[in-house]
């Protein structure tokens, strides 16, 4: 996708509402692209219901909304956002998390409208509550899987790369850091002892993560591999290359990742790289030696009900170990038997 194109397609103020959550506020570049998905579809539905087109189909997604002006959002009223989302739900079967998403986003540009830029007063969506979303618990590798997901590089004998790939699984699986933050890591930000690195999360927010003995094995020998492989730009200085010799990207590591996941046995339980992290978060609570306050700030979450799904999983762990108590099928006998 074009992106220059792309954003050509909207009204001026919400070009600047994307710039403002870029630039200023941080947000990664797929947040951004999200919220104008979910603002496109918003203009289209009013602009078509307003104008009596239709809400589907081909004519719909050629409604042109690059021309709509302060007025046209200034006039928005609370109504036609419930009308919208009633939309959504019933003619585009949006679940409850996609619909508190769109009412984000909704909420989001309408804050920056009337907060950050003072343009008009009228809010209609501020009183707006969201939509309540199903907490489902994070998917994770045992112990035995993630082993099995080590060990299924260490014994690929064709792989060019084992120890960068070696490399990278074990800090997913130790660290718990996100794919955009592993693809992100340079050389320099690695302490020199390797008791810690640099990494850059959501926002832009700098976090230091410290590397257990695995992690520190790990870098330790992919380190002279890495410095003796030519990088295609000069002064590169990432710490994972590609075979071309720049910075690996996101899609080789899912790649990698989908791959090795495939050869340990697990493809079919549709892993994938967050659910690494995923991994690590669990693992480091279920040991019973981890804070939850601690877990948040090494996850690098911004609130701490984010890191709060880890205790469900720890409680749906004990369930389980009680119903495999041998005295559970126990029951008391009846008067008559």
């Amino acid at each position: 996708m074009d992106d220059k194109a792309f954003r050509a397609e909207f009204p001026p103020l919400i070009r600047n509402f994307a710039n403002y959550k870029n630039v200023v506020q941080g947000c990664s570049g797929k947040t951004v692209t999200e919220y104008l998905f979910d603002l496109r579809t918003f203009c289209r539905y009013l602009y078509a219901v307003r104008n009596g087109l239709p809400t589907s189909g081909e004519e719909f997604d050629q409604i042109d909304i690059s021309a709509l002006d302060t007025a046209f959002f200034e006039s928005v009223t609370t109504s036609e956002v419930y009308d919208f989302l009633t939309f959504v739900k019933g003619e585009r079967d949006n679940a409850n998390r996609a619909l508190a998403r769109k009412l984000s986003a909704i909420k989001q540009f309408y804050k920056y409208c009337t907060v950050k830029q003072t343009l008009f007063e009228n809010n209609p969506a501020i009183t707006i509550e969201t939509p309540k979303t199903k907490k489902t618990l994070p998917k994770h590798l045992s112990v035995e899987e993630a082993v099995d997901l080590l060990e299924a590089v260490d014994t690929d004998e064709e792989s060019k790369n084992k120890e960068r790939d070696y490399c990278i699984l074990t800090l997913f699986l130790n660290c718990g850091i996100r794919l955009s933050e592993l693809c992100g890591i340079s050389i320099p930000d690695l302490d020199k002892e390797l008791r810690s690195m640099r990494v850059v999360g959501k926002g832009n927010k700098e976090r230091i993560v410290y590397l257990n003995d695995a992690c520190r094995e790990a870098i330790s020998a992919y380190l002279p591999i890495r410095m003796k492989t030519p990088a295609k730009t000069k002064g590169e200085n990432a710490l994972f290359l590609s075979r071309l010799g720049t910075r690996i990207s996101v899609k080789t590591v899912q790649w990698m990742v989908k791959k090795y996941l495939g050869d340990a046995g697990l493809e079919y339980k549709n892993y994938s790289t967050h659910k690494l992290r995923h991994t690590a978060a669990t693992l480091m609570y279920q040991s019973g030696d981890v804070d939850i306050r601690v877990l948040k700030d090494i996850l690098g979450h911004e609130q701490l009900n984010t890191t709060q799904i880890y205790t469900h999983v720890a409680n749906e762990h004990m369930e389980e170990a009680m119903s495999k108590n041998p005295l559970a099928s126990v029951r008391r006998k009846k008067d008559d038997e």
